[in-house]
């Protein structure tokens, strides 16, 4: 596959989705950019804003076998995984147990209100999440390939909802933030919900040709300065004893980990195929950093108490290291210039 087949392909399936996500135009991007980069991805907001419709829409226009699980306070692991069943042959003579496979065994999975159940039933996605796996009775059960989960969480102030592990919140490449939309916007949405006709979507990728496409970004080089680019953004967020006053860490109780730098080098690495360069720059990394590193980072208290927005925090941050890092003034060549974009 090449570049331009790439392009074009990714393209496609955008305008295919735009027929009927109305109003998320960003969400809609940054959702096919950690698919395309092998991600799973949370999605956040309150209830209505077409997040099922959205992940719906995505898995018929990629070709991808879909299930959907509906996350409630009596959910239990074995509701998602799958369980064995002890069956009786034929004759009666013997018995053995079965795995019947859970709604989990499916190219793109989306796990609605994963926050209206408990951690315990929470927790059964960690191993499918990581090794895209699970196991039942001791006996490993692998998932098909490409294995994507996309999940929804309501927001805190909403009624029922259990708080996700750091730990899990840290295996979702993106966490994509869906708002209100616009007035115009929402005019389109009622009229497309309540008119005669709706909008039919076309498959535009198969199974296979997602995998190729995943394949070929992540064959994209990145020059060392925007690896240390990426990886400097990720450690400007930890706080120690080495964090100064005032700076991005100082606010923060707890930074990225290291999955933080991979996110952003993969998902960089996919945006440069969709803008059709070969190589990845620090735009990219910048244009990725906030659906990459917000859902990683937690607030100190007193930042939480002022009302510090993450998404403003996520500015400081590039703004921070954008100046750490920018070369002295009088060793500025046209090179330098070139590789601090």
């Amino acid at each position: 596959m090449q570049l331009a087949e790439f392009q074009d392909r990714f393209q496609a399936v955008r305008a295919e989705l735009a027929q009927v996500v109305l109003g998320h135009a960003t969400a809609v991007e940054h959702l096919l950019l950690a698919l395309f980069a092998d991600g799973h991805v949370m999605l956040t907001g309150v209830p209505g804003l077409g997040r099922t419709l959205l992940v719906k829409s995505a898995a018929r226009v990629l070709g991808l076998s879909f299930n959907r699980i509906q996350f409630t306070p009596d959910l239990l692991p074995t509701d998602i995984t799958g369980t064995e069943v002890l069956q009786e042959s034929a004759d009666r003579r013997t018995r053995s147990f079965r795995f019947f496979k859970g709604p989990i065994f499916a190219n793109l999975v989306l796990a609605d209100e994963i926050n209206r159940s408990p951690p315990r039933t929470q927790s059964a996605l960690l191993e499918v999440m990581q090794e895209r796996q699970t196991t039942v009775g001791g006996q490993r059960y692998a998932l098909p390939t490409p294995f994507l989960l996309v999940a929804t969480q309501n927001s805190l102030e909403t009624e029922g909802v259990f708080p996700l592990p750091e730990a899990q919140m840290d295996r979702f490449l993106m966490a994509i933030h869906l708002d209100y939309p616009g007035f115009g916007e929402e005019v389109d949405i009622v009229d497309a919900a309540t008119g005669a006709g709706a909008a039919v979507l076309q498959q535009v990728l198969s199974a296979e040709q997602l995998v190729a496409m995943q394949q070929l970004a992540r064959l994209v080089p990145v020059v060392p300065s925007v690896k240390e680019y990426a990886l400097a953004l990720v450690r400007n967020t930890r706080a120690g004893a080495e964090a100064k006053a005032g700076s991005v860490a100082s606010l923060l109780r707890w930074g990225s980990s290291p999955r933080g730098g991979q996110a952003l080098i993969a998902a960089g690495k996919v945006l440069a195929c969709v803008r059709g360069r070969q190589y990845v720059t620090r735009q990219d990394i910048r244009d990725v950093a906030l659906p990459v590193l917000a859902h990683r980072l937690i607030l100190s208290f007193r930042a939480g108490a002022q009302g510090t927005r993450m998404s403003e925090l996520i500015d400081r941050l590039v703004a921070e290291t954008d100046r750490q890092l920018a070369p002295p003034l009088k060793s500025r060549r046209w090179r330098d210039v070139l590789l601090a974009r």
